[in-house]
């Protein structure tokens, strides 16, 4: 037996009732909230992705010099050399990962 109120006409599903959401002050005219909101955090994400590449530049660049100045020393410690070189491979495949998500692929 079905609910008395469960009908299979159109009826109900008219009767169903949507917010009406009204824009916001930093919204587009017309734009919903939602939208605004994604808007910002997809700015908020690309400032963040953009501002830790240049971190990760600025240390590549800096392990880059580091390890030119220990190259010229005899003395130096072989291993120590070799992590550094190392760190700077993994900061370069970053650098390489996050540059590739921010620049849009024009094949697509």
């Amino acid at each position: 037996m079905r609910h008395p109120r469960a009908r299979h006409g159109t009826r109900d599903a008219a009767r169903l009732s949507f917010p009406i959401l009204a824009p916001t002050a930093n919204s587009p005219i017309g734009a919903r909230p939602e939208m605004a909101e994604i808007e910002d955090n997809v700015d908020r994400e690309l400032f963040r992705n953009v501002e830790k590449l240049r971190q990760l530049r600025i240390e590549h660049r800096d392990l880059d010099e580091v390890i030119s100045r220990l190259s010229l020393d005899l003395h130096v410690d072989q291993l120590q050399l070799k992590r550094l070189k190392k760190r700077k491979l993994m900061l370069k495949d970053q650098i390489a990962r996050l540059e590739s998500q921010l620049i849009p692929d024009l094949n697509a």
